[in-house]
């Protein structure tokens, strides 16, 4: 019975490879997207099976060919633009973009295969034993000699990848962890920590004035640890983010993060709690019957002015004071930072993206998805890899936030209630 085979799309893999062949600038990044050889075969294929495979056929006609020179016809095999190839797996086949060669002369079939190529299409176990070598090469992160070895696999030389290829691969992420936020003039930063087995991280996702998002760093660690936290935020001030422009931060509730917060960039930046935590945890010391009501209490009261908002609160934490005591001081614990933001009278859209931890949670869902079959986290170090390259993959799609129109607001704020300070600075020098 014939194999049913699924085929892949061929998406934008073009382009990865002719990236892939010359500079790798985006190698790692992807790379960084599988860390050991039990995660499913196609999920590597999607991610940079594709590419990488195109890159050893860019090298193959290149080894066949020579290299492209636009607009100059030389040696007997030319290029000839590139055309649609499949080469087959293990249990489905996938779509590739290939290298066009052509013989030099007139009539017959001048058509040149690519070595590669043919090599893949001849014997299905090399693409699997291809894809093996990658991953073995990302969970050992020896990319050094991953490309070299996939080429070689297929016949093509080893001094058909270039040394400079390799380094920039091996560069890439360590410039992106590394970059620098001196000239982003950023107004609210957001705190958020995620779990991977008995492993934690703490990340932050910082917004500019024109409601970019960037992802400013992250480290391993509980947001309940202050050590962590602060560790992250110096980290933050080492690469540009300064402590002397005042900010909002959103953080998920830990008095360890307010702590560290205070420790690095000072008492006056303002301090949002997530509500969406608050109502977690809140819930979470209730019966069943009683949490629709409390939730939809809740939140009506986060739509009030400050002082009525939390006047209602009390009221609920009141009633909660004999029967549910735990829930009554969740409640309590924090409740001026929840309304924060309403004291600062922005626009509606704006205040409702800067009451949650929403816009780093929703990058956590994606590294979730990436991680549901990970069962076993070897360190610290791989959660890490995991994270960051996650996260920096989710960077590519992120769209200005929602009220982005309005952020002058929110800069005015932060601006009218610094300069008193500047000014007293000022005046106690004179």
């Amino acid at each position: 019975m014939k194999t049913g085979y699924q085929i892949a799309d061929v998406k934008d893999s073009r382009t990865w490879a002719e990236v892939l062949s010359k500079e790798g600038q985006l190698l790692l990044p992807m790379l960084e997207l599988v860390e050991q050889a039990q995660v499913a075969v196609d999920e590597v294929i999607d991610v940079i099976g594709r590419a990488t495979l195109e890159a050893v056929l860019l090298l193959s006609a290149e080894q066949a060919a020579g290299p492209r020179t636009p607009g100059k016809k030389r040696g007997a095999v030319r290029w000839h633009g590139r055309q649609g190839g499949v080469v087959s797996l293990s249990e489905r086949k996938l779509r590739v973009w290939k290298p066009r060669l052509r013989r030099k002369g007139k009539g017959g079939n001048l058509e040149v295969e690519v070595p590669a190529y043919e090599a893949l299409r001849d014997d299905t176990r090399l693409s699997q034993r291809m894809l093996e070598i990658l991953m073995r090469g990302v969970s050992t992160r020896q990319y050094r000699a991953v490309l070299p070895e996939m080429a070689e696999t297929v016949g093509v030389s080893n001094s058909s990848v270039s040394r400079e290829f390799i380094e920039a691969s091996e560069h890439s992420l360590k410039t992106v962890c590394e970059r620098r936020f001196d000239d982003v003039d950023l107004l609210i930063i957001y705190i958020d920590g995620q779990v991977f087995g008995a492993h934690h991280v703490i990340t932050a996702v910082g917004v500019d004035s024109q409601g970019y998002k960037h992802v400013l760093g992250l480290i391993e660690g509980a947001t309940e640890h202050a050590a962590a936290a602060t560790a992250l935020l110096e980290d933050l001030v080492e690469r540009g983010v300064h402590p002397g422009r005042k900010r909002l931060f959103v953080i998920d509730g830990s008095k360890a993060l307010r702590k560290a917060i205070r420790a690095v960039f000072g008492k006056a930046n303002p301090v949002q709690r997530c509500r969406s935590h608050k109502v977690r945890n809140v819930l979470s010391y209730l019966p069943d019957e009683l949490k629709d009501q409390t939730k939809a209490t809740m939140k009506a009261a986060f739509k009030l002015n400050a002082n009525e908002g939390m006047a209602r609160l009390e009221k609920l934490a009141q009633w909660f004071e004999r029967e549910h005591p735990s829930a009554a001081a969740s409640l309590r614990e924090g409740l001026d930072e929840l309304f924060t933001v309403n004291r600062m009278d922005l626009s509606p859209s704006l205040r409702r993206c800067l009451t949650t931890t929403n816009l780093i949670e929703s990058p956590h869902s994606g590294v979730r998805v990436r991680t549901r079959r990970v069962s076993r986290w070897r360190d610290g170090k791989m959660v890490l890899r995991w994270a960051a390259a996650s996260f920096l993959d989710a960077e590519k799609t992120f769209r200005r936030i929602m009220g982005y129109r309005d952020l002058w607001q929110l800069k005015a704020h932060l601006d009218a209630t610094h300069e008193p300070k500047e000014l007293n600075s000022q005046e106690n020098a004179a």
